[in-house]
């Protein structure tokens, strides 16, 4: 078994927590390699005159480290 390591990110879409959490995913992986798996540590939402305008996913990404 190899050492592997926890992240976190925030990411945030203005379509879904979903989407926010795909896209964070999708944006660390361009930096971080060998991701295994993530944690959705916290949502939130920010609202504008009543309605929902982003949807915003605190991530603990988990990746394990090159040898």
């Amino acid at each position: 078994m190899g050492i592997a390591k926890v992240t976190e990110v925030i990411t945030s879409s203005n379509k879904s927590f979903e989407d926010a959490i795909e896209n964070g995913i999708e944006r660390a992986s361009k930096t971080l390699n060998n991701i295994s798996s993530a944690w959705v540590k916290d949502q939130s939402v920010i609202v504008k005159n009543g309605k929902v305008k982003e949807y915003r996913v605190n991530l603990n990404i988990t990746f394990v480290l090159d040898d």
